[in-house]
């Protein structure tokens, strides 16, 4: 894959969501929720304040975060799905 994003842009694969509940009962493709969780694939150099200068983006490749569920916008590369997210849209980054 070859994408660069912009400003304080970040592209993210999402992670699997469960298939199946703590009880055993297993979910039909069509009633899964999308995940909140990604990979970052990649990232922008960061946002340009007002006096110019730029302020690099928080996270880094490789760190997996939450993300709100409607936030970003989807996008396929290399046939596989990836969100496109600013940093702002971004909740945490989880310790794995």
């Amino acid at each position: 894959m070859n994408i660069r994003p912009l400003q304080d842009r970040i592209v993210v694969k999402r992670l699997e969501g469960e298939s199946k509940t703590k009880g055993g009962i297993i979910i039909p493709d069509s009633a899964k929720e999308k995940p909140i969780q990604g990979k970052v694939v990649a990232v922008g150099n960061g946002k340009v304040l007002k006096d110019g200068k730029v302020r690099a983006v928080d996270v880094k490749v490789g760190d997996t975060i939450l993300f709100g569920k409607y936030s970003g916008t989807e996008i396929k590369l290399d046939g596989e799905e990836h969100i496109i997210l600013r940093e702002d849209d971004v909740l945490a980054v989880t310790n794995d």
